[in-house]
């Protein structure tokens, strides 16, 4: 319970375990008309039923910009109920910060209950058409049984292109939000949404807390491009895929998990020019981040972490980059 937000561990205490929890019990209001509900900081299991990664909206005169849908039509549901407990205006916008089921697999529910315009990243069609993710579909369906009915990949009404070019804008009702395409640090595509007037920026997965990221999916240049971008945003509230909002600057989710890419980087690098081979370099990256092991998802994330920068840097020394 230590690595959990506040609005979590008050909803799981003196909870049946067997009890999960719902959007609504954890939403909490973080600036004037800005809501986020946390998930819990864990993998996905039976008892959390995939609400393992938060998401947002904010209310405008005009009505309401969302952003992310958690992880199950079941989920969706529910957070489209907790959006509309707190207001009436019509949803407007639903913006996915990536393709990841934590993030955008509850997107069904508003397609199916809502006129929301869908954003997303272009990769997000090249993710529904993969393996991966009818692997992570099967997945989900088998664990989490009938929360997974009537689901459906979502494909986006729009996207935002090219990477790390100029923002796509959209103003509702006096609100401003930049959303800009940070290729592919962390998915098959991931966004970064700035406020301007607000000075709040979602992150989405680029940094964590009391959670050891995960590497595989992206691409490590990119992710060095899109934190440079991130910290040339006036911010002074940033809200992550998981983990508490934090007011800054400074942003501690942001130096620990970029210190952490960094020094994984690095020290590949000089495994592959030193040609240590590639088994002993991730045996020692395994015990040179100890201040990591109490995270959530650390042996589950750091090895292959490690493991794919070795690679990365392989490629980097033969083809050049990085």
């Amino acid at each position: 319970m230590g690595i959990q937000p506040p609005a979590v561990k008050h909803a799981l205490r003196d909870r049946n375990r067997e009890e999960s929890l719902s959007p609504e019990e954890t939403l909490r209001e973080v600036a004037p008309g800005v809501f986020v509900t946390y998930g819990v900081i864990g993998t996905i299991d039976k008892r959390n039923r995939g609400f393992n990664g938060n998401a947002g909206f904010v209310v405008t005169e005009d009505g309401v910009v969302v952003i992310d849908a958690l992880g199950s039509p079941r989920l969706g549901r529910e957070w489209l109920e907790a959006i509309r407990a707190r207001t009436d205006k019509p949803i407007r916008y639903l913006i996915l910060t990536h393709n990841h089921p934590d993030h955008s697999y509850g997107a069904i529910a508003f397609r199916r209950g809502t006129e929301a315009t869908v954003i997303a990243h272009p990769g997000t069609e090249r993710y529904l058409n993969s393996s991966q993710f009818e692997g992570s579909v099967a997945y989900r369906k088998k664990l989490l049984g009938g929360d997974f009915a009537g689901f459906a990949g979502v494909h986006p009404d729009r996207v935002v292109e090219p990477p790390f070019g100029e923002p796509l804008e959209l103003e509702l009702g006096g609100e401003e939000f930049r959303i800009y395409n940070v290729g592919g640090h962390h998915s098959f595509g991931d966004l970064v949404i700035h406020m301007p007037k607000r000075g709040i920026t979602w992150v989405g997965d680029l940094y964590f807390q009391n959670r050891t990221t995960y590497m595989l999916d992206g691409d490590l240049e990119d992710y060095f491009r899109a934190d440079r971008l991130a910290k040339g945003l006036r911010t002074r509230l940033m809200i992550p895929g998981h983990g508490i909002v934090q007011e800054g600057p400074p942003f501690p989710m942001r130096q620990r998990t970029v210190s952490y890419v960094t020094r994984l980087r690095d020290m590949m690098r000089k495994a592959v020019e030193n040609m240590t081979p590639l088994s002993r370099a991730v045996d020692k990256a395994a015990k040179a981040f100890p201040e990591w092991e109490h995270t959530a998802l650390f042996e589950e994330n750091h090895r292959k972490n490690a493991n794919f920068v070795y690679t990365e840097m392989e490629k980097a020394l033969l083809f050049g980059g990085q």
